[in-house]
């Protein structure tokens, strides 16, 4: 085997591990709302709180995606009036907290250039 054909046999792996990656997680709020059940926000309008824009109906179909997925399970107590129902990260679910600290961070130093505000510097005149 080339040098060359490896690269690419290792690319396309790295791609393809990529792609399965963006089927559990892509989507405009699926890691928003992994964010958010990280940092220890559980109840469903606490969530939706948090996460700013999203709607009831789409909050629900994404939970019980990532439930599907095993990434969140969702608690009922009953033993509470009224009955409470958290969603909670699995232990799967908290493999995907490095992800998205790694992935913040870079949003956090890059924003200036993602956002397109940059400063503008302040320039006095001299009299």
């Amino acid at each position: 085997m080339k040098k060359t054909d490896f690269k690419q046999t290792e690319c396309t792996a790295r791609l393809a591990s990529v792609e399965d990656a963006m089927y559990v997680l892509g989507g405009k709020w699926k890691l928003r709302i992994i964010t958010a059940l990280v940092t220890g926000h559980y109840r469903f309008n606490e969530l939706q709180r948090v996460i700013t824009g999203i709607s009831a109906r789409v909050l629900s179909a994404e939970l019980k995606s990532l439930e599907l997925n095993g990434l969140v399970k969702r608690e009922v107590k009953a033993d509470r009036t009224p009955a409470v129902v958290e969603y909670l990260p699995t232990e799967y679910g908290m493999t995907v907290k490095e992800v998205v600290s790694v992935l913040g961070n870079w949003g956090l130093t890059h924003k200036q250039r993602i956002t397109g505000k940059y400063a503008t510097p302040v320039i006095k005149k001299v009299s």
